[in-house]
């Protein structure tokens, strides 16, 4: 009904002319004086007619409705498949949406052109910048000093941060390089304690891991960032002779890997957004060296490789953090 409304309201014109018509016709028969059943059988012949072209008419009129609205709920339209113009006008609309759909092409392509040409030089710098972090890390292995220590760990933050800038470059990235496949949860977890245990020990922070014994289907390049970035904000918000404890759950929820510490805690109204892009919460602006995007990643990964990470916090207490690594249906190589 409403679209039959739509239509009337679309062909007013003619509507009002045909009315008119009628009118004019009725007052010269009417002063002509010519019989009434002359008069009916040409009304009833004209609305018959009528009828039959309004009805098909508007058939085509609702066909046409249902394909553009189809056409709208598509994530993908091109010109072909918007129906051909039955009139001038509207082949000159047409013409228009040629012109404004050719020159989004044109400015979406030299977007996509600049983003991978950007793309590729912070790639290209980030394995470069590897180069002197490894060399600087090579030459201070020999001393054992106060000032070699704090500048291992210095170094060993850096490398961090390249390697979540190379992270966040290739996670939106059409040639992700995603292998899922059966992996070991354990052997991950000792990949990124045995990476963090010189921070560990430097900061006098004590860590409990207990064997999960867990087999999970995903990405173990990709998981491993995960846990190595909630490590480390484990690491950064705990205190000196403080605990970082990595476990899972009991039998009935088992699967789920939990990263537990006796840090500063989140306060209750930024827990809700700590996984939001950007968002650095009271303990970010507190620290001023948080940049809100290693959780964010973590929460992109993880949805990506179909799992699922939350966090429950009291602050001057501590925070867990869970990941869901139960098995989803995904395509194993």
């Amino acid at each position: 009904m409403k679209n039959f409304f739509s239509y009337i309201v679309y062909h007013r014109k003619a509507l009002i002319f045909y009315i008119l018509v009628c009118i004019i016709f009725g007052i010269t028969f009417f002063l002509y004086q010519l019989p009434l059943a002359a008069v009916g059988y040409a009304a009833g012949l004209s609305t018959f007619f009528g009828v039959i072209f309004l009805v098909r008419d508007f058939s085509k009129y609702q066909e046409k409705h249902k394909l553009l609205v189809s056409l709208q709920k598509e994530i993908k339209v091109t010109l072909e498949q918007v129906p051909s113009g039955t009139g001038k006008l509207e082949e000159d609309y047409q013409e228009l949406l040629r012109i404004l759909y050719e020159e989004k092409q044109e400015i979406l392509n030299q977007m996509n052109r600049r983003y991978t040409d950007l793309v590729d030089y912070y790639t290209m710098w980030a394995h470069q910048i590897k180069i002197p972090i490894s060399s600087m890390q090579l030459q201070l292995q020999n001393e054992d000093s106060h000032l070699s220590r704090g500048l291992r760990e210095e170094l060993f933050r850096i490398e961090q941060y390249v390697e979540m800038v190379l992270m966040y470059l290739r996670l939106d990235s059409h040639s992700c390089d995603y292998v899922i496949h059966t992996c070991d949860l354990d052997a991950i977890c000792r990949q990124a304690i045995r990476k963090f245990a010189p921070s560990f020990i430097q900061k006098k922070v004590r860590m409990n891991f207990c064997k999960t014994e867990y087999l999970v289907l995903t990405d173990e390049k990709w998981l491993l960032f995960v846990i190595e970035q909630v490590l480390s904000n484990a690491l950064k918000y705990t205190k000196p002779y403080g605990t970082v404890t990595v476990f899972m759950e009991s039998e009935k929820d088992r699967g789920i890997l939990c990263i537990k510490d006796t840090g500063i805690g989140i306060a209750k109204e930024d827990l809700p957004r700590i996984f939001e892009k950007g968002y650095t919460g009271y303990n970010g602006r507190s620290d001023k060296k948080a940049s809100g995007i290693g959780l964010y990643l973590c929460r992109r990964i993880c949805e990506n490789l179909g799992h699922r990470i939350w966090a429950v916090s009291v602050m001057n207490e501590g925070t867990l953090i869970c990941i869901d690594l139960k098995k989803k249906h995904l395509e194993t190589e």
